[in-house]
């Protein structure tokens, strides 16, 4: 009877151990993958060529992403290029408030060095705003979506978007599609880990002052940086919801409408590890409020672990930019300039 009664407990201890392990790689990508998914729709690409920087091409291209959705975008590259050649790629994201032009000096950078650059409007940005400029198109989207969760303008949808992105350049006799990398800068940094981690097809990434650890943020009462970047949305969502101050219970339920899994099931230390083998370069100011260093650390540990168990160390860094806030510094960004010809050329 002990025999059986041991046998039992040794049986049930497994089966606790099974339901208390951490989802598996491919687990997390697939879930996160089915937060993105909608139904698809063909790109109808609309082309135009535009005035140039010397030595170089550029183009206007859009995109259908999905029902009711075009992601415009700036195609920048060599004018020499040969035909028949495949270019790597490099897409640069803009943070909140910006759009594609934005992101046209470090594109203009990495078309000189002889990458394909692509600097896209967000949602709710740039073209894909009533007013071309400004936050208000947003924020109002954040709030409805807070409201319905029918939509995730914040983040989630312009990862998808860059996914649809990537399907379009695919099809492109001047993309080499192994060679397709990743920048973006705030809310496109965020974007930018999300996405890598998302997809596969995306060979380099560089996330600037972007990573961080949510979960970390709630419970150190270090959020109010990051929500700062949203205040109007925030703002708008807790009025509607009867709530007069925001405290960190209305930001987890935020959260959780608006972007859910952030501080969970897909936090920066859930998420970094996912890019590795790939080529993978953080860049964050140790004073950012938005982005604050321990939970920065937390990422880039869970990281570093990820690579290390690949055998691919070189392949990730992690840059902290001293004395500095949520910004990039010139230096940093050659740094970046560097890592995608090192990884991609």
């Amino acid at each position: 009877m002990r025999f059986k009664l041991l046998i039992a407990i040794i049986l049930a201890s497994a089966a606790f151990v099974r339901a208390e392990a951490p989802p598996t790689v491919d687990a997390t990508r697939a879930a996160f993958l089915k937060l993105l998914d909608r139904p698809r729709v063909e790109p109808n690409v609309e082309e135009k060529e535009m005035t140039a920087p010397a030595g170089m091409v550029q183009t206007h291209v859009a995109i259908s992403t999905e029902a009711n959705q075009r992601m415009p975008a700036i195609f920048l590259k060599p004018a020499d290029d040969k035909p028949g050649t495949k270019l790597p790629v490099v897409i640069v994201l803009h943070g909140t408030g910006g759009k594609k032009e934005s992101s046209l000096g470090l594109a203009k950078t990495l078309a000189a060095k002889g990458f394909l650059a692509i600097a896209p409007d967000g949602r709710y940005h740039g073209e894909r705003c009533a007013k071309g400029t400004g936050t208000d198109d947003y924020y109002a989207a954040i709030a409805q979506a807070f409201k319905d969760g029918k939509s995730h303008p914040w983040l989630y949808d312009t990862v998808y978007d860059v996914m649809r992105l990537i399907d379009y350049l695919q099809t492109r006799a001047d993309v080499d599609p192994k060679r397709i990398g990743l920048i973006g800068f705030s809310k496109g940094g965020m974007e930018t880990y999300l996405a890598s981690a998302a997809d596969e097809r995306i060979a380099v990434s560089v996330p600037c002052i972007g990573v961080q650890s949510y979960k970390f943020a709630l419970e150190n009462e270090v959020w109010k940086g990051r929500i700062g970047t949203v205040q109007g949305a925030a703002d708008q969502a807790a009025k509607e919801a009867g709530v007069e101050k925001i405290d960190t219970a209305f930001v987890r339920r935020f959260y959780d409408h608006v972007i859910p899994g952030i501080y969970s099931d897909f936090d920066g230390p859930v998420m970094l590890p996912l890019i590795a083998p790939r080529p993978l370069m953080v860049i964050n100011g140790d004073s950012d409020d938005k982005t604050p260093l321990p939970g920065v650390k937390l990422a880039a540990e869970a990281a570093k672990g990820a690579y290390e168990k690949a055998g691919a160390g070189d392949r990730f860094v992690l840059i902290v930019q001293q004395k500095t806030g949520h910004q990039v510094k010139p230096e940093s960004l050659k740094e970046a300039v560097d890592w995608f010809e090192k990884w991609l050329k």
